[in-house]
């Protein structure tokens, strides 16, 4: 069943039914001010922190699903009849609905009684605020006379609190109204100095500002009784739910459109300047009213949005292809890359599934995410590593999780995960090969945010190396602690209560449960890390971090091998986990994956045998199990993995985001088919044809697919916020296509389909443009480059002298 399509040249998805199997969604702004909009105008905005900055109020796991948003009524006031563009809340019977989701803006309208109406929403670079531009056309005969009315609702600011201490917050609720712009400034009274305003371009007819008032006694979102009656109240919230809502009056006649602008921001004040005169309790509109009186100028809004669709054009440049795929080339041109930007800015915050509220951003994931971001916003990438390693533990541990806002480490979910650490190696790593920027690694950078404790961010990653080394299990395998990658393989845990968390109820010592993931993983960042130290002449530790990895690599050899795939783990018992010993859960994905990403087994056939492993029992039409066979009950010495149900989540679940290391170890071993093959599994593109099935957005990637076990195998969670989108990226531009950063210069080692002719891609790397031409002259993998008719060694483009900007290259592989 059809929702929609792909708009390639405009880079959009256009929706044209709005009942969407789930929400559909967007994301607004790509700096400090935030929005989540879906398909029918759903969603809220923040400042920075979903959390504790966060302006509009939304609730999760609603009914119906999506509730609460953007919403804009119109009305017909000669009959009466009222209904809503975006088709929520009213769910209007719409005519020519469409939902254009673009590029840090969507575009949300439809039909009804002749009157056209859809609005642009988009955040302004550079500004605290958002945009809606309502354009409503006259397509009748006659004159019509109509009333617009606009709504949010104002979260209280933290929206943790906002939807549990209602004894407090229905009490507290402010709003100031001045020239038709509504003021929210709940708390402002004492220890706040920001302030939300809503504000329209036109003269208005009315406001309300009181919840109750606008929707009536026993009214919801979908027949506000202001709307049905054709009247605003001009109601001045003190307490309960303030909200904010204007009333426009129009007269158009047959053929005629007005343009309508509302704007929705975020303001701060300084402290000692909060209040206008400075003894009352007026907010000082100083600074704001500048602002609003430039964006309700239609011009101004025209040249802001369209210098958003520049910014695009320009970041989504660095990189494009052109491959004999379409589903390869609109993910890696556009929607694949726009995702690693929202996952860089929002890691694994707030989405439709993450509420914001609990996770802030992740070390781990942060880390991760750069892999895909960081060619196109090197600079602040630069910034994220910085502030990631300064939440990192004198013990070289790291902190789980940090609030965006104060950028310290979360102390409710705390450290122990003992992945953690090798992250930060990584994710300098993919920074430095891109940038060449080595200054970097003498940046002085404290840990735990403590002044005084700043070091060079060299020596943070020697201690995440260290970390691990100092955490050795009884087989010389690194302790897990409370997990690793995967969160919910908690050996340490033992939980046997309702509402413990898995992840941080520790009921053992942590001293003998080891993970086979962490070894490979380990082997992978000190060879990076050796890399850099021999980078910098540092030629002692690069000699014994090398030794360290070899080590480890042969400790998995001795240790981690399980005669046909890698193990994953030893419990807190010391029994294997991931074994053809164990009843359940004999193969994990997450050790074949990143065990041959570091290379262990690439030489000596191991590598091969466990990728063949995971093709014969892992792997199916939607992607790559978990691991097999599913937990068919609760296993308190593994944790939270086996609380699931069979096919779901953790639980033998398709996590798509540890899919792209088995694509990247079949490129490693050659296997281009069988690397594209599962690259196309998951692909969104490529599954919207099995939308109704799939459930989710069709352009962007979701965490996990159901696998097998499940009843709804193939359907789709949690999409956006994802590792997968890094991933998959790295993993398509990187290994299947080959074009990858290194500190030498750009490799070029392309593992494609046998059937693939050739492909083209156009590649920035530190400021010069190499326009790349692959043809396959044959079967196998073997690389012949050629740059300016010249033939040149090896498969790594030498730097140009400076002032070239282009190069054409040629690459033949045989």
């Amino acid at each position: 069943m059809g929702y929609g399509h792909f708009d390639d040249k405009k880079r959009e998805y256009i929706i044209t039914q709005p009942d969407t199997p789930l929400p559909w969604i967007n994301y607004l702004g790509c700096e400090a001010y935030f929005g989540i909009i879906s398909n029918t105008a759903g969603g809220y905005s923040f400042y920075r922190d979903a959390r504790l900055r966060r302006l509009t109020r939304y609730r999760y796991n609603n009914a119906p699903f999506d509730l609460g948003g953007r919403y804009i009524y119109l009305r017909d006031n000669s009959s009466g009849v009222f209904w809503s563009p975006s088709w929520q809340p009213t769910q209007h019977e719409a005519e020519n609905y469409s939902c254009r989701h673009g590029m840090g803006y969507s575009i949300i309208g439809s039909t009804f009684k002749s009157i056209k109406a859809e609005t642009l929403y988009f955040v302004p670079l550079g500004e605290n605020l958002e945009i809606w531009q309502l354009s409503v056309t006259n397509q009748s005969k006659k004159t019509r006379q109509l009333s617009v009315f606009s709504s949010i609702e104002f979260c209280l600011w933290d929206a943790q609190d906002d939807a549990a201490n209602f004894q407090r917050n229905f009490s507290t609720g402010q709003v100031e109204i001045e020239d038709g712009v509504i003021y929210h400034k709940t708390e402002y009274r004492e220890r706040r100095n920001h302030f939300a305003y809503f504000a329209c371009s036109e003269k208005l007819a009315g406001y309300d500002t009181q919840r109750d008032v606008f929707l009536g006694a026993y009214r919801g979102w979908n027949a506000p009784l202001a709307v049905e009656q054709g009247r605003c109240y001009n109601s001045v919230a003190h307490g309960w739910a303030p909200i904010g809502s204007h009333h426009v009056k129009l007269k158009l006649k047959a053929g005629e459109t007005r343009v309508i602008t509302f704007l929705l921001g975020y303001q701060e004040n300084s402290r000692d300047n909060k209040f206008n005169p400075p003894d009352s309790q007026i907010i000082n509109k100083q600074t704001v009213k500048p602002l609003i009186k430039k964006y309700l100028n239609p011009k101004i809004v025209q040249a802001a949005f369209d210098s958003l669709q520049s910014y695009w054009e320009k970041v989504l440049s660095l990189y494009q292809v052109q491959t004999p795929d379409k589903h390869t080339n609109r993910m890696v041109n556009i929607w694949n890359a726009y995702q690693c930007m929202a996952t860089f800015n929002m890691s694994r915050s707030a989405s439709f599934y993450e509420s914001g509220i609990g996770r802030g951003l992740g070390f781990r994931d942060s880390n991760q995410d750069l892999l895909g971001f960081v060619h196109m916003v090197p600079e602040r990438a630069r910034e994220r590593i910085i502030d990631l390693a300064s939440t990192q533990l004198e013990t070289g541990g790291a902190y789980h999780q940090y609030q965006p806002l104060t950028k310290r480490g979360n102390n409710d979910i705390g450290s122990d995960f003992n992945d953690d650490p090798l992250w930060l190696i990584i994710g300098v790593a993919a920074y430095l090969k891109e940038t060449g920027d080595w200054s970097i690694l003498d940046a002085s950078v404290p840990y735990d945010n403590k002044a005084g404790s700043e070091k060079p961010l060299y020596e943070h990653l020697k201690r995440s190396l260290k970390y691990t080394l100092d955490r050795l299990g009884p087989h010389g395998l690194p302790l897990i602690g409370r997990a690793d990658w995967n969160d919910c393989l908690n050996l340490n845990c033992f939980s046997d209560e309702p509402g413990q968390s898995f992840q941080t109820t520790t009921n053992k010592d942590g001293k003998v449960a080891e993970s086979v993931f962490i070894a490979g993983m380990f082997v992978l960042a000190a060879r990076e890390l050796a890399d850099i130290a021999e980078q910098r002449e540092l030629n002692r530790d690069a000699d014994n971090y090398r030794q360290a990895a070899e080590q480890m690599d042969n400790t998995v050899h001795t240790h981690g091998w399980d005669g046909e795939w890698f193990l994953r783990a030893y419990d807190d018992f010391g029994n294997k986990v991931g074994s053809k010993e164990c009843k359940e859960g004999k193969i994990f994905i997450e050790s074949q994956g990143f065990c041959i990403l570091s290379g262990i087994g690439l030489n000596d056939g191991l590598a091969k045998k466990a990728l063949d492993s995971v093709n014969k029992i892992l792997a199916t039409p939607h992607g790559i199990m978990l691991q097999q066979p599913a937990f068919s009950r609760y296993y308190m010495n593994l944790g939270e993995i086996s609380s699931y149900p069979p096919g779901y989540k953790e639980n033998a679940g398709i996590f798509c985001h540890n899919n792209p290391w088995i694509i990247i170890a079949e490129a490693m071993t050659g296997n281009g088919d069988r690397a594209f093959d599962y690259y196309l599994r998951i692909n969104p593109s490529a599954r919207e044809k099995i939308s109704k099935l799939h459930r989710c957005e069709p352009y962007v990637y979701a965490q996990m697919i159901a696998g097998k076990d499940a009843p709804a195998h193939g359907e789709a969670k949690n999409s956006w916020l994802t590792g997968t989108a890094a991933w998959n990226y790295f993993a398509i531009t990187q290994f299947i296509l080959g074009v990858r950063p290194t500190y030498k210069g750009l490799m070029i080692a392309p593992v494609i389909p046998l059937k693939w002719e050739g492909f083209s891609v156009s590649r920035v790397f530190q400021g010069v443009r190499y326009d790349i031409t692959v043809k396959r002259e044959g079967k196998g993998n073997k690389v012949r480059l050629i740059i300016d008719g010249l033939d040149l060694e090896g498969n790594i483009i030498p730097k140009p002298p400076s002032g070239v900007t282009q190069v054409a290259v040629q690459i033949l592989l045989s």
